[in-house]
């Protein structure tokens, strides 16, 4: 039967119609426009990305990260959640049972470039709503840009330790988010509330099997590993696995099996085992890194814990909380800083030679109002205390290197002027004489980039006032306060 020429042409219509029906949204995303497919929004961590109008995180600590111009910024959500976010590298601010089209900016920002972080919360690794990410709506003509990458990548993988349940903000409040935070890398936490290394007849959540899934749901998809390639893997398994009858031979068995499975997925990556805070299952642990490393996987270690978690530091018998987390990271990060494939060194630039020719033109002196073209000093100190209660307090200072060259090794300085005293520090050593505070970068990272943060923490007593430092030098050069 031979079709009349107007019924081919409407076939061809409806086929094209189709077509472009079919097409999701956002498939042909350009730059700067804030669809999920936006190559300016980095995604980090696991996130299912096959439906390129609308991505979903898998496990916790996922988060995404970008540039901005313009004044306001807004996050379109297919239905409630609960998330933090964070603009221009500021305080972490929570917002639940949140829908629809999401406003960040209630009071308008300045205007010109911002960066922006958003990270669904996670209660016990499950996302607390509906956590699928539909892309941002900023101003008239204004464009995302393409957020600043990061250093490396570290992975940490294991149950609702590693999750940060009971913490105050989960995963934010972590030990790995802090270590990944701290080091100035990218992080994610391929964790679950309840999680065991062996998968049981129970129905206990087996990381063995479902680290190379894009999320711990049944039937979930396999993860694309060459989306990231972690530089560094941290597992913290064996705590719940002794509730589930797993016998000492299934452990080691196992976990032989998910180092081998790392390594296939992250052949670079150094792969560090650590010994579970309640010291469950440790030869186990032991026996399966010796096992692959006498198959000749070198870059696979043990790390011993005792004494890591301080007596104050558990919320309960198993968990710990922010102040047990936050000694973990201090104990964690140089590891992990240690284990880093190392920096490329900077080409220099080489100096003009000048000329000696008898015909050559002096070069005239720069006038006194004339720009200096050397490197330049300067930073930004954003003070912040994060927790306070009679006669103590605990504070972050980030400091920012805004100049045009290398601080290593890096020295911050403030004065307290109620009369304060630190007690501990961490990310730093610490001095203080009479008033003044004196910060080193710590040895595992000594230097300190054009663009780059470093974040110290600290407890201190405090008597009648705590007022806010007002001034800071880093190397000497004074520092905005941001």
């Amino acid at each position: 039967m031979k079709l009349s020429r107007l019924s081919v042409v409407a076939a061809a219509l409806g086929t094209a119609l189709a077509t472009v029906l079919a097409t999701p949204p956002g498939a042909q995303a350009a730059a700067g426009d804030g669809t999920p497919t936006d190559p300016s929004i980095r995604f980090v961590g696991r996130w299912d990305t096959r439906n390129s109008s609308l991505y979903v995180p898998g496990w916790a600590g996922a988060y995404f990260t970008t540039g901005f111009t313009g004044t306001t910024v807004k996050l379109k959500q297919r239905d409630t959640i609960d998330l933090y976010y964070s603009i221009d590298g500021g305080p972490d601010i929570y917002l639940q049972n949140v829908r629809g089209t999401v406003n960040l900016t209630p009071k308008p920002l300045p205007a010109g470039n911002h960066t922006l972080r958003v990270s669904y919360r996670v209660v016990a690794g499950s996302y607390h709503g509906d956590a699928v990410f539909q892309g941002l709506v900023l101003d008239q003509g204004a464009r995302t840009l393409p957020a600043q990458p990061a250093r490396g990548m570290v992975e940490f993988v294991g149950d609702s330790i590693t999750v940060g349940t009971t913490t105050s903000k989960n995963a934010l409040t972590a030990y790995g988010w802090l270590v990944g935070e701290q080091l100035g890398l990218d992080h994610t936490q391929v964790a679950q509330g309840g999680a065991c290394l062996v998968t049981t007849t129970d129905g206990c959540v087996g990381l063995d099997r479902r680290f190379v899934k894009v999320s711990a749901a049944d039937g979930a998809v396999d993860h694309d590993f060459s989306r990231y390639q972690a530089d560094v893997v941290v597992i913290n398994l064996g705590t719940n696995d002794v509730g589930h009858g797993v016998s000492t031979t299934q452990f080691q068995n196992s976990y032989v099996g998910l180092l081998r499975t790392i390594r296939s997925k992250y052949p670079k990556a150094a792969i560090l085992a650590l010994q579970t805070f309640r010291g469950r299952y440790v030869p186990q642990t032991q026996a399966a890194v010796q096992t692959v490393n006498n198959a000749g996987d070198h870059n696979v270690f043990f790390v011993g814990t005792d004494g890591w978690v301080p007596p104050d530091g558990l919320s309960d018998s198993v968990h710990p909380n922010d102040a047990g987390h936050r000694a973990i990271a201090a104990k964690l990060a140089p590891i992990v800083a240690e284990h880093l494939p190392p920096r490329p060194s900077p080409t220099p630039t080489p100096s003009p030679t000048p000329s000696t020719s008898p015909s050559s033109t002096p070069t005239p002196s720069a006038s006194p109002s004339a720009t200096p073209s050397g490197p330049s000093i300067g930073c930004a100190v954003r003070y912040t205390v994060t927790n306070q209660w009679p006669g103590g307090f605990q504070s972050e200072v980030r400091v920012t290197n805004t100049g045009s060259t290398t601080l290593s090794p890096w020295t911050l300085r403030w004065t307290f002027a109620d009369g304060q005293q630190i007690g501990q520090g961490w990310n730093g050593t610490f001095a203080q004489a009479g008033a003044t505070v004196t910060v080193n970068g710590p040895d595992w990272g000594p230097a300190l980039a054009p663009g780059a943060s470093a974040t110290v923490g600290f407890t201190a007593t405090w008597n009648g006032a705590n007022g806010v430092p007002t001034s800071y030098t880093l190397n000497d050069a004074g520092c905005r306060i941001a």
